[in-house]
């Protein structure tokens, strides 16, 4: 049976543009999506491809029992087997985002990357202590060179345990070197896991999930949480600032250049280069009034919360950038890059350049990055976008764009919540015990447009913040809620619960607070263990009345990302569908039995109402297990704005009786006896407090 036909996505932008695209003739993900069925056996996990002799369908008739591989393999054994794969190939991706980072960071200390800097000193000095590098008397340069040496010998390394496992809180720690789940280098742990997953090895589903887990490790409290720091290190650690998303953000008069992928070394120097003096004339030489600069996915998430370049949306919103006309060059480097991205430009003016040794893409232009002459190239290639501008044809750019406010690094959360003499996570715990807040969440992850564009994400978080939830967000799912205004003060009066309310207006926050890119999602690692170790929510990440939640994930890193927050004792669900439905042990292996294991669980449930309804159910079951007071909306509420808003809506009279007080009466006296010619003594010297 067909499935139902799929609203394509609730962004108005991104709608007007598919009209056009339809007029146009031309295909996007949307239309391939809904033209293209998604196999069902694929989809459930039921199919095995890793030898020859296959692939082999482990499907049966109603009623029939399932029938094997022809090697014998279950359909528990399959299904394990192709979700370890996913999550060594997502932890491949991310840990090597890192490892190229910590080539840079070496290339900086040995002075030959072009047009780099260290920005955040400070922050080195802290990370060095992670690994074992002293700093007393040394130069930056010395300290950055060491760092980088130790960080590129934790993805080699063959024994012992990595070096930022030691971040993690102790119990945590212990329950990993019990479970034999401990990673030790991060490259040893993805080939430990397509070794044990080739035809003819690792055949208990148990197992090799747990495998799965200590890859998934390698990246979350490895290469990825190496990629945020030493990210930080070189471009600055983010703090809020405002700026904008949606594909609004294009300009009529100005060069376009649309920076999309994941790694920050080549957008780093496309922004300097945008903004260099002798380039923007450039640019008025051609006709344009200047050089906007502006992003997709999470390249565009570590500018946004960095120099507060614009975006232009999530990954969904890729192929609809370029259909606008607008874009005179879209810049990638790797990952989430559609290759329809190459034939899609020719029909437009877009130049398409490819910049990553790993990355070519049939069709399109590449331009290599390297460090060494880092500014020269970024340089080369927005002159190409310049040359470009005249060549446009029909424009058409959605007016839609809307304020946000990125930057929330887990320094900054302390920093807001104390200065920089008394930051730490004591307020927040406070709050989450008292009850004013009930929990924490993270939303996170892809689009996917096998189901609504940002529907999801909208509703899960808008149901997260009603229900006094704090939310953060990372990747697209941050710059799905960024496009309807989420990610704003504002926010707060409209869509928060009392308490939640309360604690934005306090600190003022957002209510949905923006941590970052994908590999980002460490920050929310560091948040739960400094909240863990501040005291009053129990010992481990696993005892935080916490949730997190990827609604319309779509690719391997995601489920790497979940799988290092379940085994780091957090609750995860995803939305969409199910790659493990075709065994109801890897399941209930997933679920059940890694909650026994590491005190966090992995689920899959596609439908947005239940998952919010499950978020709840546990984020009130850990505030139980705690013997915190079990949730009440009406207990908070009546400060800050309440009352302004309650002030609002009195009559003129009672309004000022209820500002002014003794004052106002007094005054009202006073112009009386004017008028009947008697002056009234005042019963009393000073106003009195209302």
């Amino acid at each position: 049976m067909p499935k139902e036909t799929i609203v394509r996505t609730i962004d108005p932008a991104a709608e007007q543009v598919l009209k056009r695209a339809d007029a146009l003739g031309y295909s996007t993900a949307f239309s391939r999506a809904a033209k293209l069925q998604p196999c069902p056996i694929g989809e459930s996990g039921a199919c095995c491809s890793v030898c020859d002799m296959g692939p082999c369908r482990l499907v049966a008739p109603k009623g029939q029992p399932l029938p094997t591989g022809v090697c014998g393999a279950t359909i528990d054994t399959v299904t394990a087997r192709n979700m370890a794969r996913h999550i060594a190939a997502g932890t491949a991706a991310h840990s090597d985002h890192g490892r190229d980072l910590l080539f840079t960071l070496l290339a900086i200390a040995e002075k030959h990357a072009q047009g780099y800097e260290i920005r955040d000193p400070a922050k080195l000095k802290t990370i060095a202590a992670y690994f074992g590098v002293k700093t007393d008397g040394r130069a930056v340069n010395e300290i950055a060179k060491e760092v980088a040496e130790k960080g590129l010998a934790d993805f080699g390394k063959q024994k012992g345990e990595l070096l930022y496992v030691a971040r993690a809180p102790q119990k945590r720690q212990e329950i990993w070197r019990k479970l034999g789940i401990t990673p030790r280098g991060i490259d040893r742990e993805v080939v430990d896991i397509l070794h044990r997953t080739h035809m003819g090895d690792d055949q208990d589903a148990e197992h090799i999930l747990l495998g799965a887990l200590r890859a998934s490790l390698a990246d979350g409290w490895g290469g990825s949480m190496m990629a945020t720091d030493i990210s930080d290190v070189m471009f600055g650690t983010p703090s809020p600032l405002v700026s904008q998303v949606n594909l609004g953000v294009l300009k009529l008069d100005q060069v376009n250049l649309v920076i999309h992928g994941h790694e920050p070394t080549l957008s780093e120097m496309i922004v300097k280069a945008a903004y260099d003096p002798e380039l923007v004339e450039y640019a008025k030489t051609k006709g344009a009034t200047g050089i906007n600069l502006c992003g997709i996915c999470c390249t565009s998430n570590e500018t946004l919360m960095r120099q507060g370049v614009p975006s232009a949306g999530n990954f969904l919103n890729q192929e609809l950038a370029i259909i606008t006309g607008a874009v005179d060059a879209m810049i990638v480097d790797v990952q989430c890059i559609m290759q329809s991205l190459s034939p899609l430009s020719q029909k437009f003016h877009t130049k398409f350049i490819t910049t990553s040794s790993k990355v070519k893409i049939e069709g399109g232009t590449h331009i290599e990055f390297n460090e060494d002459h880092a500014y020269d190239i970024a340089k080369e290639i927005v002159r190409v976008a310049i040359d470009n501008y005249p060549n446009r044809g029909a424009v058409e750019i959605p007016n839609e764009l809307c304020d946000c406010v990125p930057g929330f690094s887990h320094e900054y959360i302390r920093y807001m919540q104390g200065g920089v003499f008394r930051g730490s996570f004591r307020p927040l715990n406070d709050a989450v015990m008292s009850g004013r807040l009930r929990g924490v969440a993270g939303v996170v992850g892809c689009n996917n447009p096998r189901t609504t564009q940002d529907a999801a994400h909208n509703y899960i978080v808008k149901e997260f913040l009603k229900n006094d939830v704090l939310v953060v967000q990372t990747g697209c799912g941050a710059l799905a809620n960024a496009k309807y205004g989420l990610l704003t003060g504002e926010a707060a009066l409209e869509y928060a619960g009392p308490g939640l309310r309360e604690v934005c207006e306090a600190i003022g926050i957002p209510p949905v607070l923006h941590m970052g890119s994908c590999v980002d999602n460490t920050r929310i690692l560091t948040v739960l263990t400094e909240m863990a170790s501040e005291g009053g929510l129990g010992e481990d990440i696993s005892d935080i009345p916490g949730v997190g939640i990827a609604p319309e994930w779509m690719s391997e890193k995601a489920l790497t990302i979940g799988a290092y927050f379940a085994a780091s004792g957090a609750y995860v669900i995803f939305g969409v569908n199910a790659p493990t439905s075709a065994s109801a042990r890897v399941v209930k292996l997933m679920s059940e039995g890694w909650e026994n294991l590491v005190g966090g669980k992995m689920e899959f449930v596609p439908d947005p109402q239940e998952i919010v309804k499950r978020s709840l159910a546990h984020i009130d079951a850990k505030r139980a297990a705690l013997k915190l007071p079990a949730y009440d909306p009406t207990k908070y509420g009546q400060s800050g704005d309440e009352r302004i808003k309650a002030l609002l809506a009195k009559q003129d009279e009672e309004r000022k009786q209820a500002l002014y007080g003794w004052v106002h009466a007094h005054a009202e006296a006073h112009v009386h006896a004017h008028e009947d010619g008697h002056e009234h003594a005042p019963e009393h010297a000073h106003a009195q407090p209302v």
